[in-house]
């Protein structure tokens, strides 16, 4: 017999601790990590057979569930992806600017603040461009379409207002004369807020023709 047998035949050991070595190597006994032993050992001390109700383990579920919810949110992702590239396209073409970002219903809005409309262009052109580029970055980086909006130096703003006042004006000539009228092309960021603001007036509109070339039509 070995001395290892002859330690364990001791009265006052038996039966009190298992033997270490025989918890490493037995095939149907599980090793349990320093980790996991931690809040079974914590349980025992205390006189509660399950660790799981204690209040510091549901505080930590609770936890981990928040953290799992903030990264299953597909349009923070957009936000956080569309701004890395956003900054590193600014620091490339030596531009300055901070990156706003915030969730509107369905849509990942980022915004360029700046007092330079060098990434606006004329009538938005560059600010088109940018968005898709913008668009295709986080295609790349998460295999989802994207259909997040682009502002730069409050554009889109500005433009909202002047885009809610022609489409007031407008509809006010299709009531007086009851003839439709056609608009300018707009794109379709454009389009949508002419038709929202036609139809807070009471009438109906329609686009017509082909992109880039695509209006909005009032009809009485």
């Amino acid at each position: 017999m070995t001395n290892t047998d002859q330690t364990m035949t001791d009265p006052g050991l038996a039966g009190d601790a298992p033997d270490e070595g025989a918890l490493a190597t037995d095939p149907e006994q599980p090793v349990l990590d320093s980790d996991d032993t931690s809040d079974t050992v914590e349980a025992t001390h205390d006189g509660s057979a399950d660790a799981s109700t204690e209040p510091v383990s549901a505080e930590v579920a609770d936890d981990q569930k928040d953290a799992d919810d903030e990264d299953d949110n597909p349009l923070e992702v957009e936000a956080e992806v569309a701004a890395d590239y956003l900054e590193e396209l600014l620091d490339i073409a030596d531009l300055d600017g901070d990156i706003d970002t915030y969730i509107d219903g369905d849509r990942a809005h980022v915004s360029i603040v700046s007092e330079s409309d060098a990434l606006v262009g004329k009538d938005g052109q560059v600010l088109d461009a940018l968005q898709e580029l913008t668009r295709l970055a986080v295609l790349a980086e998460t295999g989802q379409r994207s259909r997040l909006m682009l502002d730069v130096a409050g554009y889109r703003g500005k433009r909202r207002t002047e885009l809610v006042a022609l489409a007031g004006d407008a509809a006010q000539e299709v009531k007086d004369t009851s003839e439709p009228v056609h608009l300018k092309a707009m794109n379709p960021f454009e389009r949508k807020i002419v038709h929202d603001a036609v139809a807070a007036a009471g009438l109906t509109s329609e686009s017509e023709g082909e992109e880039p070339q695509r209006r909005v039509v009032i009809i009485p």
